[in-house]
């Protein structure tokens, strides 16, 4: 398996913006995959959602979240970068979380100070740990990097904007102790506008992330020319896939409801229009075949012949 974690760092290199679409699952991150991006983003939103059917409020376990992220980093060839919410638990707790997501090969997590359980950071009703005891915790991680996994990326992440006295002092004040405990890349949550981009820019002494998620939170719409000039390196987009998946299933099924077969019609019509062959070839049957061919006696193939397997082997 490719190193994620130093084919991640090899990107943070370049004089480029890293951009990252949001998956919630390894059937989105394969979608986002075949497209072509430098790393791909699992959201936590999107994971809760999307495995337990709740929001982001906590409701989503650490095994859940790892699953998701080793099932995605499995199916696609960049880096994922991974939610791991606030550690699951104190400094201790985030011991254990990198090393399974380490475990996970998956090329960077972000951690924040929220205290536990934890919510979406653009929700009201949230609340951080203590400056200390969040400090610990990102120490704690590095520590773990440090031992297991040199070139995983370790994002720290502050919602102190919004939280507490909400001050923005205060989010950047967290951010520059979390990258002198170890951290490698900062992440401000919540910034409500240009001028806190620009300061976070200026004020944040190493690499930092900036969060699009659009109409669902406070952070401005801006354009990734002005986040290159401000000093960002990495933008996520968390919800991409989710909001995707919602909006076009509810559309499709509406249809669906009035006219079953006229719907699926039009379903298969816009997916074939799409580049990615047919739904077979993109789930990764041919694979699967070239595996049976290889590993499985002759007589274990009879099975194949007018089947799936044969129509994939005459291609």
């Amino acid at each position: 398996m490719t190193d994620s974690g130093a084919t991640l760092r090899t990107s943070l290199e370049r004089d480029e913006l890293l951009v990252c679409p949001g998956v919630h699952d390894p059937l989105t991150a394969a979608v986002a995959d075949s497209i072509g991006f430098d790393a791909i983003y699992m959201t936590g939103y999107g994971t809760s959602l999307s495995k337990t059917g709740y929001p982001d409020a906590g409701f989503v376990t650490m095994p859940e979240m790892i699953e998701n992220a080793a099932n995605i980093q499995e199916r696609i060839d960049v880096p994922l970068i991974a939610d791991s919410d606030n550690g699951y638990g104190n400094a201790t707790n985030v011991i254990r979380t990198v090393r399974e997501y380490i475990k996970a090969g998956v090329g960077a997590i972000h951690i924040e100070d929220q205290t536990f359980p934890k919510r979406c950071g653009h929700t009201k009703g949230r609340q951080v740990i203590p400056r200390e005891e969040a400090i610990g915790k990102i120490e704690a991680a590095a520590d773990v990097r440090d031992d297991r996994a040199e070139d995983f990326v370790l994002i720290a992440r502050t919602d102190a904007r919004g939280t507490g006295d909400g001050s923005l002092d205060e989010a950047i004040g967290r951010a520059n102790d979390f990258l002198a405990a170890g951290a490698d890349v900062a992440f401000v949550e919540g910034p409500t506008d240009e001028s806190e981009l620009e300061r976070i820019g200026r004020e944040v002494d190493g690499p930092i992330v900036y969060n699009f998620v659009g109409d669902l939170g406070s952070s401005p719409y801006v354009d990734l020319e002005s986040l290159k000039e401000w000093g960002f390196d990495i933008v996520l987009f968390p919800i991409t896939s989710m909001l995707s998946t919602i909006a076009n299933v509810y559309a499709d099924l509406s249809t669906f409801a009035d006219d079953p077969v006229a719907a699926m019609r039009d379903i298969d019509d816009t997916f074939n229009a799409q580049p990615v062959g047919t739904l077979h070839e993109f789930s990764g049957f041919p694979e699967v075949v070239e595996w049976e061919q290889q590993y499985l006696p002759d007589e274990a193939q009879d099975k194949y012949e007018d089947s799936l397997g044969d129509d994939l082997e005459s291609e």
